[in-house]
């Protein structure tokens, strides 16, 4: 039985077609991504290392507690001790900015998605494709569209890093009490002082899950980006990998550890706050 049916065909001729008549567009979002990126790195790397050590321990206590602002302080400088902090810098800078552009794309989708039925139907399978399809299959458009470095890292991360906040924006919004909303409408709000002063505060606590996910997706793709140049600490992943060194390796996945649980701690302080309130 001869059943053929050439998908990677199809790709390939709409990827060439990308390349061919969206070149201008793939510059000009390389350049944008590229500023923002380095932009940030410069500006974590302005101050000495203890002047965003203190900053940091100062967050983490205000946020959550001194036992875990210890922690921070501890860890931050055992990163100073493994001569890492340059591409933990690097690796932040990288994280921030996939983030950043994660969130500001992936939160008016998720407000669509909640206000409007037929939309969340067509963009829950993308959101599936997009977390479901295997990390490494992200690399290669990238690579394609935006060259090495770390501009095709950032493309890649925001697009397996978004969907976790376009879900649970759509559903803290569609979980708002109707009684909220019904004293809302009461009120004389409009529909954008209802999403403004009334849906929004009362989704924070399910958004702030999202944006807490999209951080940690985000900090789970930082050795996959290394691959096409991304840099940071998943460079130093990547050479351990490359000469077999357990040392070099293991130093530069605490890198990644330390990061995330600090990232994920304080994150997680402004949802709780809120359940809380």
């Amino acid at each position: 039985m001869n059943f053929d049916i050439p998908i990677d065909q199809w790709v390939t001729n709409f990827v060439d077609f990308l390349l061919e008549y969206g070149q201008s567009f793939f510059d000009i979002l390389s350049i944008a991504l590229e500023t923002l990126t380095f932009g940030i790195e410069d500006s974590l790397m302005f101050p000495p290392p203890w002047l965003l050590i203190i900053l940091l321990t100062g967050l983490a206590a205000w946020r959550t507690n001194w036992r875990f602002a210890v922690f921070t302080l501890a860890s931050l400088m055992l990163i100073i001790g493994m001569d890492l902090w340059q591409e933990t810098v690097a690796t932040l800078a990288l994280v921030m900015a996939a983030t950043l552009v994660s969130l500001s794309i992936g939160i008016p989708l998720g407000i669509l998605a909640a206000y409007k039925d037929w939309f969340e139907r067509i963009i829950r399978p993308v959101l599936d494709l997009m977390q479901t399809m295997p990390a490494f299959v992200y690399l290669i458009p990238a690579a394609m569209f935006f060259g090495l470095g770390q501009v095709p890292g950032v493309v890649a991360t925001i697009i397996f890093s978004m969907p976790p906040v376009v879900r649970l924006t759509n559903l803290g919004i569609r979980q708002v009490p109707k009684d909220l909303l019904e004293a809302g409408l009461a009120f004389g709000c409009t529909s954008w002082q209802l999403l403004r002063k009334v849906q929004f505060p009362a989704a924070r606590p399910s958004i702030m899950a999202g944006i807490n996910q999209t951080i940690m997706l985000a900090l789970s793709m930082v050795v996959i980006a290394s691959m096409i140049g991304a840099g940071g600490l998943g460079d130093t992943v990547l050479r351990g990998i490359q000469r077999l060194d357990v040392g070099l390796g293991f130093e530069g996945g605490l890198g990644v550890v330390i990061l995330a649980i600090i990232l994920d701690r304080i994150t997680q302080s402004f949802g709780n706050n809120g359940i809380r309130r």
